[in-house]
């Protein structure tokens, strides 16, 4: 067990594993929470588990948006900029945050000990931004189906801005993350030593601004905005008949609305009990003494970080391009049966499509923003559209809402 002395430059840090044992003479703190070695192995299996099916998930999500022309809408690719922040946050940082929790040790050097704390924040920044463009956009779609549609090009200047700001949020703690070794041990310790110290009103203060910016902001955001789609959708009433082509739209409308909705509570869910952890021991700082609470915060760290594994497979679930894609992309596998209509509801891919194709079909099943429906005419498709224009292909009348 490691013994430090009081004196030592941790003395007052909030040292993973690390606190004072209340002896008169000689001063020292101690280690009490070493884990066994069969529950480190524990530990690793569940988050690596959790780390490539994060980092898997994701990048065919970006793949089938990428690769296929017809996926590519404004609100896919949204999906593509969450889908990079969950790949980025499971593949930089939390296999490293495991090790440095589990050994207590930081091995890594001082640089990646900030890219890691600085990258953890800019991520989860970047995910709920992303949270509050997408549910914009439906807003204005739904709610005011007159106004223009955001083009390609406005939407990639959207996703640069969020993640300019969410590194701007993230930007503190590359210049207050330090490393240092703990006095009389071999072990190096990574934390935030703020101006006024460590756990200071410095920190405090951060740790606030990233709780109502990350957490509380964006819930009461998307809260409002997706009740209003939500009485717009299954509330109000149309004068006359709908058509059977005006019902699949709204249909379809009330699906992708549906997706995010439980995309949102399942990140509400995930990251609830680490925030209740800080406002708890922020309130009561001895609940970090506690017998047994690395292993309780290591499960909440793990149900945290397991947010950016489940959304890849809510999109599988519930949009059938989206089940079309990951067929496609496990299609190596013998268990694995594709059908003919699994490649033609993506339309052509950039790896077998270089040249102009044009179909003329009687009746044409299309997508424009999640929006689904047949077309009881011709339609002359344009599978190489102009760059910044991906749905020029779009019958006028599927701008209606």
């Amino acid at each position: 067990m490691d013994r430090i002395p009081c004196n030592a430059t941790l003395e007052n840090a909030t040292v993973p594993g690390y606190r004072k044992n209340g002896t008169d003479s000689p001063c020292v703190a101690i280690n009490p929470f070493e884990i066994s070695e069969g529950i480190q192995v524990v530990y690793f299996v569940a988050f690596v588990v959790m780390i490539i099916v994060a980092a898997g998930g994701n990048i065919i999500v970006i793949w089938i948006v990428v690769a296929h022309k017809r996926m590519r809408t404004v609100t896919n690719y949204f999906l593509v900029n969450l889908a990079l922040a969950d790949a980025l946050i499971s593949a930089t940082t939390v296999i490293f945050n495991l090790i440095y929790m589990v050994r207590l040790h930081w091995p890594f050097g001082e640089f990646y000990c900030k890219f890691m704390y600085s990258m953890t924040v800019s991520t989860v920044s970047a995910s709920v931004l992303t949270f509050m463009a997408i549910a914009i956009d439906r807003y204005v779609a739904i709610i005011h189906p007159l106004r223009p549609r955001l083009g390609s090009r406005t939407v990639l200047g959207i996703i640069g801005a969020i993640w300019i700001l969410a590194i701007l949020i993230g930007l503190p703690p590359m210049f207050v993350a330090v490393t240092d070794h703990i006095p009389n041990s071999d072990r190096i310790m990574c934390y935030l030593e703020w101006p006024d110290g460590v756990r200071q009103s410095w920190d405090f203060g951060y740790s606030m601004l990233q709780l109502f910016i990350n957490y509380f902001l964006p819930l009461l955001v998307l809260a409002a905005t997706y009740t209003r789609i939500g009485l717009e959708l299954w509330g109000s009433q149309t004068i006359g008949e709908n058509t059977p082509r005006q019902d699949e739209s709204i249909k379809s409308k009330k699906k992708v609305v549906k997706m995010m909705i439980i995309v949102v509570l399942i990140f509400a869910i995930c990251w609830l009990p680490q925030h209740i952890y800080f406002l708890l021991t922020t309130i009561h700082p001895s609940i970090e003494n506690a017998p047994g609470i690395n292993h309780i915060y290591l499960v909440i760290w793990w149900f945290a970080m397991s947010n950016s594994m489940y959304n890849p497979w809510i999109y599988c679930y519930m949009n059938a391009r989206f089940r079309h894609g990951f067929k496609l992309a496990f299609s190596w596998l013998p268990c694995v049966k594709l059908k003919p209509s699994d490649t033609i509801g993506l339309g052509p891919s950039l790896a077998l499509n270089s040249t102009v194709q044009y179909s003329m079909t009687e009746t044409t099943r299309w997508e424009r923003n999640g929006s689904v429906g047949h077309s009881g005419h011709h339609l002359l498709r344009r599978a190489d559209t102009e760059e910044g224009r991906p749905f020029q292909d779009i019958p006028l009348e599927s701008y209606r809402r």
